[in-house]
């Protein structure tokens, strides 16, 4: 589901586009910043995801997330998913996607949904590719699409408000091709973050729990998925796990770790490369 924050790699790790190909280009603009992702499970260097979060133009606004399997795990699942939102900005300072879309591919199959918004914040429908086939269009419920938002931008409205000195709180509905949710976010701390070899980071960020509350759809009985890892995490304790920080002066706050407790162990996500205009910071190896 991420489109949920990160879940893809989560889920990719524990049991969830564009091909290996399609990577997020670096772009030499002081309003647009690219990170760069280690995900870690079980000690294992399991998945790498980049991220884009542009704000140079201002009437508009673009978040895209790529990621992908590495090394054994790449072998042993082939696997790649780009997510990516564009859409506009307003005169009341908020964001309405215009389109998000999402591609997945397992080995050769590629599976693609984009989803149509319009600037008052309709739904306006959803175009579905599967293992290269067009599928025909759904009538879908007003219940199920209508209100909604797509889950990056729901993420960018946490973000801009850590980066004025916010918390990391909030909650907005989203619908992701088969069910609505809330998406919540809960500010748990403000801590100090320390650079490590694993983690470009370091200084003040601000700790959130992030939680999916179903509403309706084709939700089963029995959690999967990315539920499934929430549940397992509520378990032990804790729910999945994003830090943000601040580190462009003109832009929101960005993912700079995180952290999902499952029965599988901990996975750790850790930022090794910030680019924002002619500013890069790097990890030493």
């Amino acid at each position: 589901m991420l489109a949920i924050i990160f879940s893809l790699a989560i889920v990719l790790v524990t049991g969830l586009g564009a091909s290996a190909q399609t990577t997020i280009p670096a772009r030499l603009d002081s309003h647009i910043q690219t990170m760069t992702y280690e995900v870690y499970a079980g000690g294992i260097n399991a998945v790498q995801a980049k991220m884009d979060v542009s704000y140079a133009e201002k009437e508009h606004y673009s978040l895209e997330f790529f990621a992908e399997t590495q090394g054994f795990l790449g072998k042993l699942v082939p696997w790649s998913g780009k997510f990516e939102t564009h859409g506009w900005r307003l005169n009341d300072g908020s964001e309405r996607p215009e389109r998000h879309k999402s591609t997945a591919v397992w080995k050769e199959e590629k599976d693609i949904k984009e989803y149509n918004y319009g600037r008052d914040g309709s739904f306006k429908g959803l175009n579905e590719m599967e293992a290269g086939e067009e599928k025909p269009p759904k009538q879908l419920d007003d219940a199920l699409v209508q209100g909604t938002t797509d889950a990056l931008t729901a993420m960018l409205q946490v973000m801009k408000s850590v980066a004025v000195g916010g918390e990391c709180k909030g909650s907005e509905e989203v619908f992701d091709g088969k069910r609505r949710f809330t998406l919540v976010f809960r500010h748990v701390a403000n801590d100090e973050l320390t650079a490590s070899r694993y983690n470009v980071y370091e200084g003040a960020a601000a700790r959130c729990e992030v939680e999916v509350v179903p509403i309706t759809g084709a939700w089963h009985k029995k959690p999967r998925g990315w539920a499934s890892i929430q549940e397992q995490g509520r378990e032990k304790g804790s729910l999945p796990t994003v830090w943000f920080a601040k580190i462009n002066d003109e832009g929101p706050a960005v993912p700079v770790k995180m952290r999902v407790k499952t029965d599988y162990g901990t996975m750790f996500m850790h930022l090794v490369e910030y680019k924002n205009g002619d500013k890069t910071i790097t990890t030493s190896h």
